[in-house]
């Protein structure tokens, strides 16, 4: 009997185990819900509107970045990285100079789970920090590296009235993807109210930064508008 017990006993703390580990993995990699405060994955609008948002940087690709989105006559927003703003302030000034909306994604990049209140605090001040010195002024929304959050940051980012940002198209998560590819699933997955998410800092995302005027055509073509994400929320 006693043996029974203690394997039923087992069998629960082990199921108990594997609800939380499936839970937290769900908070931690969800792109539509969080514990607390503003999430927006994209906005329920009948508009076709759109916002172009672009990860990680300013790096010394951001000339042709913004010469990219110049080209094509269209706002983006930046989420931008503390220590890269801090290592290229020039480049920085350049995206704020040009109009575009910047938005926080820390100081360095590193997953927003497990750490501290502290830390988190550090992280996201620091990179507000530099982000003022490019003399942007706009409001600045939040997005988490890699999209990881679990209790901490939600809790942080709900005390200080602050928007998490994701996002519901992300053409270039497909390792080898090619500009013909990665085109045509950002505009097969394009709803009204989407935010796209591309990576074109480095080297990496030279596909990327290719796609964006053929994106921008396509879209434009079937009655898309392209906005900031602050613009869009208003939506």
């Amino acid at each position: 009997m006693n043996r029974r017990r203690w394997l039923l006993s087992g069998a629960l703390v082990l199921v108990v185990v594997l609800a939380l580990a499936v839970g937290g993995y769900y908070l931690m990699n969800s792109r539509s819900f969080q514990v607390a405060g503003r999430l927006v994955d994209r906005v329920e609008t009948a508009d076709k509107v759109v916002a172009l948002t672009l990860d990680d940087g300013p790096t010394g690709r951001t000339p042709e970045v913004l010469k990219a989105l110049a080209d094509a006559d269209i706002p983006a927003t930046f989420f931008l990285n503390g220590r890269d703003l801090a290592a290229h302030p020039v480049e920085g000034r350049a995206i704020a100079e040009a109009g575009h909306e910047i938005g926080n994604h820390t100081y360095s990049h590193r997953r927003m789970i497990l750490v501290s209140s502290d830390t988190i605090g550090d992280e996201i001040e620091r990179t507000d920090a530099e982000i003022a010195k490019t003399g942007y002024q706009g409001p600045i929304t939040f997005r988490p590296p890699y999209g990881k959050k679990l209790f901490g940051l939600p809790r942080y980012l709900s005390d200080h009235d602050r928007t998490t940002v994701m996002w519901d198209v992300e053409p270039d998560s497909t390792a080898n993807a090619t500009t013909d590819s990665l085109v045509a699933d950002a505009v097969y997955q394009v709803r009204p109210g989407s935010i796209i998410l591309l990576h074109v800092m480095h080297e990496s995302g030279t596909t990327a930064l290719a796609a964006i005027p053929r994106i921008v055509t396509e879209l434009r073509s079937a009655g898309y508008r392209f906005v900031t994400v602050t613009d869009l929320l208003s939506h």
